[in-house]
């Protein structure tokens, strides 16, 4: 009886899981991509703004910087406004930044993302 009682609740758990990939728009963080368009680290100059992107508290330049994205990291997307994206730090060189705290989130200039799925 537990057996059948255990293939019972993975089949449900299954399905609905099924149910939730299959329904309609992507819910936030649906949607993943890289960083590109910055110089490489080796060209770091945070004082110049070089070999970064900046992770910044809103949707714009006036906005203060709190972290950094390098060239190949792995970001996922949860919001957009305009040319702007609120990112989350996937994987990469952000989970150890040379400034800032790691594992950044906060919003970015879309021209330097390269992103896919369904996205905000």
């Amino acid at each position: 009886m537990a057996i059948s009682k255990r293939f019972f609740l993975h089949g449900a758990l299954a399905a609905g899981l099924a149910l939730v990939a299959g329904a309609g728009p992507g819910v936030a963080g649906d949607c993943t991509g890289y960083v590109v368009g910055v110089r490489p680290i080796t060209q770091y100059n945070h004082a110049t703004g070089a070999g970064f992107l900046a992770v910044r508290s809103g949707p714009g330049t006036n906005y203060a910087q709190h972290g950094e994205l390098y060239l190949g990291d792995e970001i996922s997307v949860w919001e957009r406004q305009g040319s702007w994206y609120y990112v989350y730090c996937m994987s990469g060189r952000c989970e150890t930044p040379l400034w800032g705290q790691p594992s950044p989130q906060g919003w970015v200039y879309g021209k330097y993302l390269s992103i896919g799925g369904v996205c905000p």
